[in-house]
Order: structure tokens, then sequence, then C-alpha cells
């Protein structure tokens, strides 16, 4: 079965919240109810804008400075924490689902050989791959705590993408990247990654295709022939 990708790519690399699982609608809901709790209206234009795909305290700092806000660095660190505490309430209530199509690309791709690497700024990403019971595919993690840890810039900088790539032992121009996000996509694009998917799931292609991505998809498995 062909994945949809170049001959001369090795290695793939998946972000998480969006693309493997649906928890980016907790993640979002979490972030209305953490601005809007402090007074500021929050759309979905804001969190595919500021949010979507970055590392919690730069989403923060991101959309307070598009109201014109620049609060000090530990405010920014409570409002981000208060956030993560939120979203975790949340995935305890309503559980976590990974896409099928996205489950069906995973099993081609493990039935093809290709090492698999899940690269996002969560924190929470075991929790979520234990939960969506997706951990047995992956064969390296790149997440929010490696980041912070290794003093990595988060997206849409190419840092966590690279980071990935060699944990996998394959150069970037050998790994495809699949993301939802257009700072993910950026990232892909900037790291000099051999393929970009990026995967549509707010309504925002041509922005996908702006930012980078090679093809855009509704769905993993669109890719799969």
């Amino acid at each position: 079965m062909s994945l949809g990708i170049p001959e001369k790519i090795t290695a793939l690399l998946f972000d998480l919240d969006g693309v493997l699982t649906s928890t980016a609608v907790l993640h979002r809901q979490a972030w209305r109810q953490t601005f809007e709790g402090m007074g500021q209206p929050f759309s979905e234009q804001d969190y595919l804008a500021h949010v979507d795909g970055k590392p919690r305290y730069d989403g923060v700092r991101s959309f307070l400075a598009s109201r014109g806000l620049t609060p000090p660095e530990e405010e920014i660190r409570r409002i981000g924490d208060q956030k993560n505490e939120l979203v975790n309430q949340i995935i305890d209530e309503q559980g976590i689902t990974p896409y099928p199509g996205s489950v069906r690309y995973l099993q081609a791709a493990r039935r093809a050989g290709l090492p698999i690497g899940v690269v996002t700024s969560s924190a929470n990403a075991m929790r979520v791959l234990r939960a969506g019971d997706l951990l047995d595919y992956v064969d390296a993690l790149v997440d929010g705590n490696v980041i912070v840890a290794s003093n990595l810039h988060g997206k849409p900088e190419p840092d966590s993408f690279i980071e990935g790539a060699r944990r996998l032992k394959t150069a970037p121009e050998n790994a495809a990247v699949f993301e939802d996000a257009l700072a993910g996509v950026a990232a892909g694009h900037k790291g000099g990654f051999g393929f970009v998917v990026g995967v549509d799931r707010g309504n925002q292609a041509e922005a996908l295709k702006t930012n980078g991505a090679d093809v855009v998809v509704d769905e993993l498995d669109e890719l799969l022939s």
C-alpha cells in the first residue's frame, strides 16, 4: 500500500493534537475558558492565529499581545499553568479519541516499516498517547517537556521537528511532517523537511499551503492508495 509520500521519505513525524487525536478540540475549550475567565473573548480565529501548535507560554504571550497586554513572566506562567490544569480536567472528563483515519495511516506506516515520531508542544503527550492507545506506534517522542529541558525553540521554529528526526536517525530532507497547525507546517517548511502534509481541521486549507504544506488533506487515510 502506498503512503502517498515521496520515495525519499524514510521517517514520519506527526503532531499529536489535531493530527492523531481530537484533543485539539479539548485544548481549544480550555484556552477559551481560561481567557474568557480573564474577561478576554476568545474566538476560533484567536486559537488558530495565536496558540495552535505553539508551546503553552508562547501561546499566552501571543494572544495577550494581540490585545495589547504584556503581563510579567510570572503572570504568563500562571495563566499557562491554569490552562494546563483545566485541559487535564477536561481530558479526564471527556476522554481521548484518536481519529480513525489517522490510526489507519499509522497502521499502514508500521506495516511499511517506517519509523514514527510524535512531535508536539503539549506537555501531556504521554498521557494522551496512552489514553488513545497509540503509544505502541511511537518510536520517538519530542513533547513540551523535551522542548523545555533541551532549550528548543517551539513551533513555528523547526527545532522540535529537527530533534524528532535526529531521534529517528533520519535527516530532515528524508522525513515527512504531518501537521494541522499553521505554526507546525511553517516549522516543517522552514526546517527543510522532505514533505509537509497539512491536515485541515479548521477550514484553513489555503493557509496551510501558504505556510508550507506540500499537500493538504482532511483525513490522513486520504493519502493511502
